[in-house]
C-alpha cells in the first residue's frame, strides 16, 4: 500500500473558523447547514457549500497578503478540504477539484515555519507539517472573513450587486498592482 502523501493528509483536515461568522457570514452566504446547491437561488444564497465562502475568505487573505490569528471560539467548517469541489451539481457548476491543489501550493509557498528539508529528514513529524500547513490556512481565511464582515459593516448591501465578491478581490488585485508599481518607481 502506497504511503500518504503531504496533500492526503492535508485534505483529510477539516479547517476552523471563528464561530460568529456561522451566523453573520456563512448562514446568509451559503447553504451552510443545509440544503442543496439546487436550492441556493431560490433563498437568495450567493454560495453552495460553506467552504466556499471559505475558499473565497483564504484567498481575500492570501491575495492581501495578510494573516489574521483566530481568536475567541472556533468551530470546524464540517467538511474534509478533500470534499471541497469535488462534485458536480445537477445544474449549477462543474466540480473544482484543482482549486484544492492551488490552495495547498500556495500554503507550501507561504507557511513560512514548514521547513519541507527538515520533514524529509525526519527531524518534524508529518503531522507538525500539516498543523503549520492548516494554521496559516485558517489564518488568511481569518483575515479574509474580518475583512468581508468590515465591508458588509460599511455597506451592507455591497455583496447583493451581481459583482460584489469579485469587486472585492479585483479591489484587491488592483491595490497591490498600484502597491507594486509604487515600489518600482521607488527603486528607481
Amino acid at each position: 500500500m502506497a504511503k500518504d502523501t503531504l496533500y492526503d493528509v492535508w485534505g483529510r483536515r477539516n479547517p476552523q473558523f471563528e464561530i460568529h461568522f456561522e451566523e453573520s457570514l456563512l448562514r446568509q452566504f451559503t447553504e451552510y447547514g443545509g440544503g442543496s446547491v439546487e436550492s441556493m437561488s431560490s433563498k437568495g444564497k450567493i454560495f453552495g457549500a460553506g467552504y466556499e465562502l471559505y475558499i473565497y475568505a483564504f484567498f481575500i487573505g492570501l491575495y492581501a497578503n495578510k494573516q489574521k490569528e483566530l481568536a475567541g471560539e472556533t468551530k470546524g467548517l464540517g467538511q474534509p478540504i478533500q470534499f471541497w469541489g469535488n462534485l458536480d451539481s445537477k445544474k449549477l457548476r462543474k466540480a473544482y477539484p484543482k482549486l484544492r491543489e492551488y490552495i495547498f501550493t500556495a500554503l507550501l509557498a507561504k507557511t513560512d515555519d514548514l521547513d519541507l528539508i527538515a520533514l524529509e529528514k525526519g527531524e518534524i513529524t508529518e503531522r507538525k507539517a500539516i498543523d503549520y500547513l492548516i494554521d496559516t490556512m485558517e489564518k488568511y481565511s481569518n483575515y479574509g472573513f474580518h475583512k468581508i464582515e468590515e465591508k458588509l459593516k460599511e455597506s451592507p448591501n455591497y455583496f447583493y450587486k451581481n459583482t460584489g465578491f469579485l469587486d472585492m478581490i479585483l479591489d484587491l488585485v488592483q491595490t497591490t498592482k498600484e502597491k507594486d508599481e509604487a515600489e518600482v518607481i521607488e527603486d528607481l
